[in-house]
């Protein structure tokens, strides 16, 4: 173990897409910064291939991501534009429809593969801030420093640690941060298929009362499908071949989209919701699925982590540029404080939806449906919503 440990300014635990972004905007600020990823290598995207995990990020999202130089890169690689949504439960006809017409840039979004942001951005940070193949197995709070001992045997010392490893977060648990949650008893299946109608950039999302089932315009003419549903109904999912699995997908969304073949091999994610109760703490800030986890009807989980990052990157190049202790627990506050209430929101809105469609009571699918038509029936309703989508 090193006898002389390494310094740094910030030091961000966890390679994923939301702390590549925080490590590449802080060096970009001029922060001495370190990430810590326990992969040895890369993220890899292959552009004969297409990653089963896909987002929708927001315009908000895409402006970050601009700023951090690499949103022109992804967009000449692969990402296909979404400039409408239909939304529905009992009948297509009786929908919401989402136009993107009067929003910037007339998309209410972009679909990009999980493997591509994440390239991109580990190529945009140097080498010498990246930390490959180590974890942090132990972490010590001084009131100057936090200290973290890596697993490749060396010492880290930091002004401020910065948690972004997911939901099973080392950090928040060294910090003491406690955590609320529950798990849905739900899965997400998740896979690409080929569509008999072309999608020209539309995604379809239908409620049912076993859950949301959406499916996303892919750059190749195909659509990604995330089907939540129950832990029962996503296993037998998974049993079915391939073309029982068209067929029952096909009725689930009323031909929507037209007769669906081929799929990909499925995938299936367990689907929880939790939030941290304090975002920071004395020499530590916690940012994306470390902070929080958000049930995928909304497709706003990488958007809100990503939005967590920018906000704390702007705290505290605002901090250190007027002269103040950018690594005090006040400064660290203001990020907590323009974080929690809009992530907590979002997860209280797609909880009450999610709750709201499993509910069986006489009469309750069909007011709810009434509620989606009375939706679609008022313009101005519908524009601020798909705004507010958009800058998630």
């Amino acid at each position: 173990m090193s006898a002389n440990p390494a310094g740094c300014d910030v030091a961000v635990i966890g390679g994923g897409i939301t702390g590549l972004a925080m490590a590449v905007a802080l060096h970009q600020q001029g922060f001495a910064v370190q990430l810590i990823e326990r992969a040895d290598r890369a993220p890899r995207h292959d552009p004969g291939g297409y990653d089963p995990r896909v987002y929708a990020l927001s315009l908000a999202s895409a402006g970050f991501l601009q700023e951090l130089n690499v949103w022109e890169a992804i967009c000449a690689t692969r990402a296909a534009p979404m400039p409408r949504m239909q939304v529905w439960d009992r009948n297509p006809a009786t929908g919401l429809n989402f136009e993107a017409s009067g929003l910037r840039h007339g998309v209410l979004g972009w679909i990009v593969e999980h493997s591509l942001i994440a390239q991109c951005l580990w190529q945009t940070l140097p080498a010498e801030c990246l930390r490959s193949g180590a974890e942090a197995s132990d972490i010590a709070f001084h009131d100057d420093t936090v200290r973290l001992r890596l697993s490749d045997g060396s010492v880290l010392t930091a002004a401020l640690a910065i948690g972004a490893e997911g939901a099973q977060s080392g950090l928040r648990d060294a910090a003491g941060i406690d955590t609320l949650g529950w798990h849905y008893q739900s899965s997400a299946v998740v896979c690409h298929l080929r569509s008999g109608t072309p999608h020209q950039g539309q995604a379809l999302q239908r409620f049912l009362p076993s859950g949301p089932v959406a499916l996303l315009p892919l750059a190749d003419g195909r659509r990604s499908l995330v089907w939540s549903t129950t832990d029962a109904d996503a296993e037998a999912l998974l049993a079915l071949d391939d073309d029982a699995f068209c067929a029952h997908l096909c009725e689930a969304m009323q031909n929507a989209a037209g007769a669906l073949s081929q799929p990909t091999p499925r995938l299936r994610f367990a689907l929880r919701l939790m939030h941290a109760r304090d975002y920071v703490a004395p020499r530590c800030a916690l940012i994306g699925d470390s902070a929080h986890l958000i049930h995928p009807m909304a497709g706003q989980g990488l958007n809100l982590g990503l939005a967590d990052a920018e906000q704390l990157a702007r705290e505290l190049t605002s901090a250190r540029a007027a002269g103040r202790d950018w690594s005090a627990l006040r400064t660290l506050k203001r990020y907590e404080r323009a974080r929690q209430a809009h992530n907590l929101e979002m997860l209280a809105v797609t909880d009450a939806l999610d709750r709201a469609y499993r509910l069986d009571l006489p009469g309750w699918q069909r007011l709810l449906s009434l509620g989606l038509g009375a939706v679609e029936r008022a313009p101005l309703v519908k524009q601020v919503l798909a705004g507010r989508a958009a800058q998630s």
